[in-house]
């Protein structure tokens, strides 16, 4: 079980880094909120009192952001 976390932690963190260089903003919300997402199943596997709140913080920030771009009057 923990080699499984740790490949959602890995693929979090490609996605992350993958985000980071990617050209359009709503794309790179949802790399960020799915390798968040990865991140937080690797940061519950650790039971890490630091990680966890803080990934749930940075995929909030990234789904609020998606939905500011959404409703975002032009």
């Amino acid at each position: 079980m923990l080699y499984l976390m740790r490949l959602f932690g890995t693929i979090g963190l490609i996605l992350i880094t993958t985000a980071i260089f990617a050209k359009k903003e709503k794309k790179q919300d949802w790399l960020f909120v799915w390798g968040g997402l990865g991140l937080l199943m690797y940061s519950i596997s650790l039971k890490d009192p630091i990680f966890i709140p803080l990934q749930v913080i940075f995929i909030g920030a990234s789904l609020y952001e998606i939905y500011t771009l959404r409703n975002k009057k032009s």
